[in-house]
């Protein structure tokens, strides 16, 4: 019989995700030799036969994680395979089979899921990996989706979290803070609509921030550019969570301090008008919307004229010794330490960000 221990009770949101994994997984061990990195990075890394592969495995829940108010369920489909690949592609790997369970209440009939496997489908057939199980249940409470996804390395080795070293340089694809706009726009629209059932909203000016919200995808084209390139990671996560976390988690796992320069964060100019539209500021945005689903990594200086001028990647910043801590100079030029204020599902409304 387990004890059980004292009854007071510890507020989850005070821990957040990463806090609560690491409380309650700090007692296992790793024993099996086929297992190369456990608990801690963007996917779990194995090697089986001479073979690395990577696992990883993301829950999405109705009213934590999306609103079916907003959220078609095709687009749902999706979005919840691309989450779990972005994990494998941040490993530097290449995703190659899928599992998907489903917990769903008694109010979804079979044309619902019809819409959402529709979804996955067409996620599994553009990224070109195989949907081989999974689980279906009854849920009490709406729906809940858990996909696991698994993903090889080939020809190319694993890139982990814990190799950033000092003067490495911090490389970002895309652009920042788009998918967190939609987010705003779509809430607000819903809202509208409450209010005027009759109110068709004119999501045409902000059809690129939607579609980063309710139709990401993951950057595999990022995992062949370096490959063509001849550029090796020193480490890598995606941008889930938003860019504060996300450096703050390299730095965490490698060890290091890090610089990162506001004025060189990528923007989209519709993401900056929707910003100004709600009043927000465009960089706490950018550093802490989350759900970009964009690369961040950082390579060695001696890779810079590889990369320079692509314009698909931009150099936001540089990796310095531990003791100087992760810093934010402002496009004043001021240093302030960054801090990560990105999405916790213990405290966020629903809707919001994924892990």
């Amino acid at each position: 019989m387990f004890e059980s221990k004292d009854p007071q009770k510890t507020s989850l949101e005070s821990l957040g995700e990463f806090g609560l994994i690491q409380h309650l997984t700090q007692a296992f061990e790793i024993k099996k030799p086929s297992t190369l990195l456990g608990i801690g990075d963007d996917a779990a890394l194995m090697n089986f036969g001479g073979e690395d592969v990577a696992l990883t495995t993301d829950m999405l829940v109705e009213g934590v994680h999306f609103d079916l108010g907003y959220t078609p369920l095709k687009h749902l489909g999706y979005k919840a395979v691309v989450v779990n690949l972005s994990d494998i592609y941040a490993m530097n790997m290449e995703p190659t089979q899928l599992t998907v369970s489903l917990a769903v209440s008694n109010r979804f009939g079979l044309e619902a899921l019809e819409e959402l496997y529709a979804g996955i489908y067409h996620a599994a057939e553009h990224y070109g990996v195989d949907v081989v199980g999974g689980d279906t249940t009854s849920s009490t409470s709406g729906l809940v989706i858990s996909i696991t996804a698994i993903g090889i390395a080939g020809a190319i080795e694993a890139v982990k979290r814990s190799g950033a070293r000092p003067n490495d340089l911090l490389v970002v694809s895309g652009d920042l803070g788009a998918a967190y706009l939609g987010l705003q726009i779509l809430r607000r629209e819903q809202e509208v609509f409450k209010v005027n059932p009759q109110h068709q909203p004119d999501l045409e000016p902000y059809s690129y921030l939607v579609e980063r919200q309710l139709k990401p995808e993951a950057r595999k084209d990022i995992v062949g550019l370096l490959a063509e390139l001849g550029v090796k990671p020193t480490a890598m996560i995606d941008i889930s969570d938003g860019l504060s976390s996300e450096i703050l988690h390299l730095c965490t796992a490698s060890r290091v301090g890090c610089s990162l320069y506001e004025e060189k964060i990528p923007l989209d100019p519709t993401m900056i008008g929707a910003a100004e539209e709600f009043n927000m500021e465009v960089s706490t945005v950018a550093l802490s919307g989350g759900e970009d689903y964009e690369l961040l990594f950082t390579i060695s200086p001696d890779d810079y004229p590889k990369i320079k001028g692509n314009p698909n990647l931009t150099v936001i910043g540089h990796m310095t010794d531990e003791a100087s801590g992760a810093q934010l100079i402002t496009r004043t030029s001021q240093s302030m330490p960054l801090t990560a204020r990105g999405w916790n599902s213990f405290r966020q409304p629903a809707g919001g960000q994924n892990d």
